[in-house]
């Protein structure tokens, strides 16, 4: 393993920053502190800094010794609506907000790396740094393109990465061609007719409604697509009801549905579409359905990924980077910029086990230099 010395030098820093963002977690299109810390740096590094891309996100600018390729690095900076539960000495003091998908750890991992090429400058082109707000599907993504993104800072590569807490440290993962799934988010709100509960035969009840559609929706995947073709389809939430005596005159589900084509993403939604259309006519309810394209398919370029391979296994050694042989259901907004400019998308193992969006999720600081040393020698590699 040769990680870059300079950056393992940075350590305690780098843990103190990733532990004040973890104290002071923000949820999507909210990181105004994240944000200005974040500006704050990259300026008193020397590197040419921008705010306000996609409400919140910041873009630091560093041009290198010579010409050469621009090369874009990004990460996420939101946290989740989820009430900590770790009990670490720098829990987060928002309460009901709290990093568990680890972004506090990717904007620390960035920061070092653009600490440590504003430093040495041993590069040729450009990088350009890329802190994206709310990755947690609200389209942060999208919102820094539609504010020009791009137009204002072309890219000839762009690179992101992810923790991933599978207690293998040190341990590297990149998914050749597809490699996370597209996701929709929906809605589905069912209006009935209230009534005592006493008297349900007065009632078009919404909620019979809804738990027969729950266990209806579940029958797309497993009776309606190819089983060559993973599809996951998850409800999430379920809304209605105040009272022990009471039927509501109202429901609503939420959900999700994850899959790696559009045409499978196609079929999904008619079929969720025709089951509401018979749900109204056998419960006598009126139904109105939302279906969000929220993800777009993960795929990473070939060409680069394996360009990036070079790279790890120059920095963390063969035997630690691995080619993914699954695609991931889990998606990531990532997906929106690569569609603009190809990029290649990878993890970092970590002590931690606890599942990602989880209360009790830990992050490993050790793996925060070998974040930034990956960063940081794509551009010295590839710029």
């Amino acid at each position: 393993m040769a990680l870059i010395d300079k950056i393992v030098g940075y350590k305690e820093d780098l843990t103190a920053i990733r532990h004040d963002f973890h104290a002071h977690p923000e949820l999507g299109f909210e990181e105004v502190r994240t944000s200005r810390i974040v500006a704050e740096k990259l300026r008193s590094w020397g590197i040419e800094t921008h705010t306000g891309f996609g409400k919140t996100g910041v873009i630091g600018v560093l041009k290198g010794k010579g010409p050469g390729k621009t090369i874009g690095l990004r990460a996420d900076m939101d946290a989740l609506p989820i009430h900590e539960q770790t009990n670490l000495p720098y829990s987060s003091t928002n309460a009901g907000v709290m990093h568990a998908c680890g972004h506090d750890g990717h904007t620390t991992m960035l920061l070092g790396a653009a600490r440590y090429l504003a430093e040495t400058k041993d590069f040729d082109g450009t990088a350009v740094f890329i802190f994206q707000p709310a990755e947690e599907g609200l389209g942060g993504a999208k919102a820094m393109l539609a504010d020009g993104l791009f137009d204002r800072f072309p890219c000839d590569e762009i690179y992101g990465v992810h923790n991933r807490p599978n207690g293998i440290p040190n341990q590297i993962g990149i998914k050749p061609g597809v490699a996370m799934a597209a996701a929709d988010f929906f809605d589905i709100n069912i209006k009935g007719k209230g009534s005592h509960a006493a008297r349900p035969q007065a009632s078009h009840d919404p909620i019979f409604a809804a738990a027969a559609l729950v266990q209806n929706l579940q029958s797309i995947v497993s009776r309606n697509m190819d089983p060559k073709d993973p599809v996951v389809l998850s409800i999430t939430q379920i809304h209605g009801g105040a009272a022990y005596n009471v039927i509501p005159g109202d429901t609503s589900l939420a959900g999700t549905v994850r899959c790696f084509s559009s045409e499978v993403r196609e079929q999904v939604r008619k079929r969720i579409h025709d089951m509401v259309a018979g749900l109204e006519r056998s419960f006598e309810v009126e139904v109105t359905v939302d279906i969000r394209d929220v993800f777009d398919v993960l795929i990473n370029d070939d060409l680069l990924t394996q360009g990036f391979l070079e790279i790890a296994e120059e920095v963390m050694g063969a035997e630690n980077v691995v080619i993914e042989k699954d695609a991931s259901t889990g998606s990531e907004d990532f997906a929106d910029m690569m569609r603009v400019v190809p990029g290649a998308y990878f993890t970092v193992g970590h002590s931690g086990t606890v599942s990602l969006h989880n209360e009790s999720y830990f992050m490993d600081d050790q793996m925060l230099p070998v974040g930034a040393s990956l960063y940081a020698r794509i551009v010295e590699r590839r710029g």
